[in-house]
């Protein structure tokens, strides 16, 4: 049986255009970029090559590009390092974040609260899972260290208003990071335009690689390195740079910008047919996150009354991929904390589902989905009979 995709909030297959900018890396041109002959001094120009890819899609100088191995390390090297440093500058000790982060960046903050003395102040959320600007600099103190926002909700779809958000900030003097990691290849990255003083990006979340990300630093700005044991990456990085990667999460960024119009305007219409079919079909469902302020493949549900990883046993058994909500979290049996900053009660936040469209993703693929699963959600909310008593 051939399975459906429909988690592509969790990860992308590589595009083969991606695929084919990698390959000579691995094997013909695999010198390290820090050595000094024909070999390395190759790779060299393709890792600059990259960061000035990188750095055109963010319009901003290639300088500004930190390459890492993932979106989640470029998340604990702006936080860390931002924190850090404004406690080593000028004594701030306090963070602001929201309760519906990635976990990458969630735990970190509490990690810095916990055990380096910071004190994290989560801004409210409003039902939709978003934050506003007015509530952040509501938050904001003399010593804030620094604000952390996600750009798009990888539970939710939910889009923050990152501009204003770092606008009220930078009046108070305060850096901002943004984990921009779901919203790559979805929404502008102009960094000068959202105002950010640091944003992580991945590349598996864009039909690239996994285990490659980046993260732009704003100039003029102070990171305490947080991993260290050598000069790469302007000594806020150690490690040898993993070329092909490298150059497949520039290349995947690259066309992810150059098509985002054609490929967004697609999965929005499959989006939206499975939002208002499920919303129809599915007695006792919910949208959750914001209605139009959304990621635009992104459609995710609270159901009353069912167990969320149960519905995803049997609809992977029928032949579909789909998650609860955070692929870090697909598993676990306790409600989402995301779901319940909204306001939902554990009866309907246990029941998230999560279906994310594709570009490989078809019509026939998102009526097959609607066929299925009031079925599943109907079996799954009916009553167990008691055993007899001889049973």
């Amino acid at each position: 049986m051939t399975t459906i995709y429909l988690d592509y909030a969790a990860t992308t297959p590589v595009d083969e255009r991606v695929l084919a900018a990698m390959l000579p890396y691995f094997r013909e041109h695999f010198g390290n970029p820090s050595s000094v002959h024909g070999p390395g001094q190759r790779a060299e120009a393709a890792l600059e090559r990259a960061r000035a890819t990188l750095a055109e899609v963010l319009g901003c100088a290639p300088e500004a590009v930190i390459f890492t191995s993932g979106g989640s390390e470029a998340d604990n090297l702006a936080l860390r390092g931002l924190a850090l440093a404004a406690r080593e500058q000028r004594g701030a000790r306090h963070i602001v974040s929201t309760p519906v982060e990635h976990e990458a960046v969630k735990a970190t903050c509490h990690q810095l609260r916990d055990h380096f003395g910071f004190e994290l102040t989560e801004v409210p959320v409003d039902r939709y899972g978003q934050v506003s600007a007015a509530a952040v600099a509501d938050a904001l103190r003399d010593d804030t260290a620094v604000v952390a926002v996600i750009y798009g909700n990888n539970e939710l779809g939910t889009i923050n208003p990152i501009a204003a958000i770092s606008a009220a900030a930078r009046a108070r003097g305060v850096p901002v990071h943004v984990d921009a990691v779901q919203a790559a290849g979805q929404l502008p990255l102009d960094v000068a335009a959202l105002g950010v003083t640091t944003l992580a990006l991945g590349a598996h979340k864009a039909y690239g690689p996994k285990g490659v990300g980046a993260l732009y630093v704003a100039p003029g700005t102070t990171l305490l390195p947080v991993q260290t044991g050598g000069s790469h990456e302007r000594g806020l990085r150690a490690g040898t740079p993993n070329v092909p990667l490298i150059v497949g999460l520039a290349e995947a960024l690259r066309l992810a910008a150059a098509e985002r119009d054609s490929h967004n305007a697609r999965a929005i219409t499959l989006r939206d047919r499975l939002i208002a079919r499920i919303l129809e079909w599915v007695p006792e469902s919910a949208l959750t996150g914001h209605p139009t302020e959304r990621l635009p493949n992104h459609a995710s549900f609270a159901l009353r009354g069912v167990d969320g990883n149960a519905l995803l046993m049997h609809l992977d058994l029928a032949g579909y991929a789909a998650s609860s909500g955070s692929a870090c979290k697909t598993g676990d049996p306790r409600p989402s904390d995301v779901l319940l900053a909204c306001g939902l009660t554990p009866e309907w936040a246990s029941g998230s589902l999560r279906l994310t469209v594709g570009r490989p993703t078809t019509a026939a693929d998102i009526d097959g989905l609607l066929t299925t699963l009031p079925g599943l959600v109907a079996r799954l909310r009916a009553p167990v009979a008691p055993a007899s008593a001889g049973a």
